[in-house]
């Protein structure tokens, strides 16, 4: 049994230790991202009224986030447990899943919040490169392929995504600080936050969690 947030900035590391944490703990990996595509392909209520906004190039309001994440987490699979990516990112979010546990009888266990340095997420980000065949990814520093912007799988090219160049990540972090700084201080009053250095390699950071997680 285990429900748990994850909070931190682009490039810090969450998918690989989201990976991990739900094939051992068992539980669905529910992304924001993930939902709304859901939704918007099963041309749900929800998902028509999110497509509008999107379609108009407007944040979905949280009232619409929050429905479309409460309805992800009554189904069956999310009975034992859960691990939420990319959300809440307010505090109205935040208080709401709050709500919606509590009404449930559930509360969260534990929020895994990875901290990395601002030059050390820029620099992981825009060294991303992916093959435009196959979608393998690689990086110009950690994970450089054999050969120079040639795919070690499939020998397609490999290229850098439009909102990896250092200008988009310095925004997009930028954006995720000045939003996602108050939810920190909000489930820090609530005993539940635990950090985790995101600079250490993957396996240290994901025995770091398993620790916290058990501790809880």
């Amino acid at each position: 049994m285990l429900r748990a947030v994850l909070l931190g900035p682009p490039g810090a590391g969450k998918g690989t230790q989201a990976a991990k944490v739900i094939e051992k703990y068992n539980v669905p990996h529910i992304s924001t991202g993930d939902i709304f595509r859901a939704n918007i392909k099963e041309g749900t209520e929800l998902g028509k009224k999110a497509q509008g906004y999107i379609n108009e190039g407007k944040l979905v309001p949280d009232e619409l986030v929050v429905d479309l994440v409460t309805d992800r987490l009554q189904q069956d699979d999310c009975k034992d447990g859960f691990l939420l990516d990319g959300f809440p990112r307010t505090i109205l979010q935040a208080e709401q899943l709050d709500e919606f546990l509590s009404k449930n009888g559930q509360k969260l266990d534990i929020v895994l919040n990875f901290k990395v340095r601002k030059d050390v997420l820029v620099e992981r980000i825009s060294g991303r490169r992916v093959c435009k065949a196959c979608g393998a990814s690689f990086h110009v520093v950690n994970v450089p392929p054999k050969k120079e912007g040639i795919c070690d799988r499939c020998g397609g090219e490999l290229i850098q995504r439009k909102d990896d160049n250092r200008e988009t990540v310095e925004n997009r972090i930028n954006v995720y600080e000045s939003e996602t700084a108050v939810l920190i201080g909000y489930y820090e009053k609530q005993g539940v936050l635990v950090d985790f250095d995101g600079e250490k390699s993957h396996e240290e950071v994901f025995a770091d969690v398993v620790k916290a997680i058990e501790a809880k």
